[in-house]
């Protein structure tokens, strides 16, 4: 009798876990390229009950701060410089960046630090953004990317922070990313 009860017992709790329970479940992930088309990291991105929880690792990056931020359109040309990722999501003109007293815009979220080594890795927070969601869910019919930054973003500089031109793209796409 016991094995029944323990199979019950078990599809329970993963009926009522946080892995299966809608939209805090969603996640999200994006492989990262340079303007080579050499993959160069990971973005994995986690709905929360209040915004979006983004991890991001990378290599091969020259060391110093890079701006990170979020493109309006998932499209990643190099040849173009990656512009065909358009603007941020959520472009509000005059309002980008962090310490911006008309802003944020939604697209706008913290420098990645890359080390000596070229690795770099950080977690950031947005309550702007969504996997599931409203006018600024990433997953939109027209998809989001992540843009890496040849320079630190100074978060109030308009209209990009003076972050410089655009030396990585990844595509936001549903799920988590294969493992190789």
């Amino acid at each position: 009798m016991k094995r029944p009860f323990i199979a019950l017992l078990a599809a329970t709790v993963l009926s009522t876990s946080p892995a299966n329970a809608g939209d805090l479940a969603k996640r999200a992930s994006a492989i990262l390229f340079n303007s080579d088309g050499v993959e160069i990291g990971q973005a994995v991105l986690s709905q929360a009950p209040s915004g979006v929880l983004f991890h991001v690792k990378v290599k091969g990056l020259t060391p110093g701060k890079h701006g990170l931020h979020l493109h309006s359109h998932g499209v990643c040309e190099a040849h173009t410089g990656f512009k065909s990722a358009k603007g941020h999501v959520g472009k509000k003109e005059g309002a980008h960046g962090l310490l911006n007293p008309k802003g944020p815009e939604p697209g706008d979220i913290p420098n990645i630090f890359v080390g000596a080594d070229g690795t770099g890795e950080m977690e950031a927070f947005s309550t702007l953004v969504s996997l599931t969601s409203g006018e600024n869910n990433l997953l939109d019919g027209d998809g989001s990317t992540f843009i890496i930054h040849e320079k630190a973003d100074d978060h109030i500089t308009q209209p990009i922070g003076g972050a410089g031109g655009r030396v990585a793209c990844g595509v936001i796409k549903s799920g988590l990313p294969k493992q190789s």
